[in-house]
């Protein structure tokens, strides 16, 4: 068994993403060999790429306010408590609208994080 707290994760390095922090809590390292934990916080304005994969992943908010966009363009809105299912193959990105970090786990596959 392994615990662990969020401040003990380290900054993961990112590319194509603006004012987001990632962490991966729980993952390879940790000889998690089919799932990752992953914690993402975006600051004011922070977006992640309109994007798509090959794999599915499960997110719960944690805090602050944003919304997920969806291949068409429509935004849904996001606060503490939503969970958002993301498909394989689906195009999306993450945006916070608020004045505070928006902040969210994402679980995905392995190979997700390669």
């Amino acid at each position: 068994m392994i615990i662990k707290n969020l401040a003990d994760a380290p900054l993961a390095a990112l590319r194509g993403y603006e004012k987001v922090d990632k962490r991966i809590v729980i993952g390879p390292d940790d000889g998690s060999n089919e799932i990752v934990l992953r914690y993402f916080s975006l600051g004011p304005g922070g977006t992640s790429p309109h994007h798509s994969h090959d794999f599915p992943h499960l997110v719960k908010i944690e805090a602050g306010n944003g919304v997920v966009t969806d291949e068409s363009g429509l935004e849904h809105p996001l606060q503490k408590g939503d969970y958002v299912f993301v498909r394989d193959n689906e195009v999306h990105h993450f945006t916070n609208t608020g004045k505070e970090p928006f902040d969210f786990i994402c679980i995905v596959p392995r190979r997700g994080e390669a």
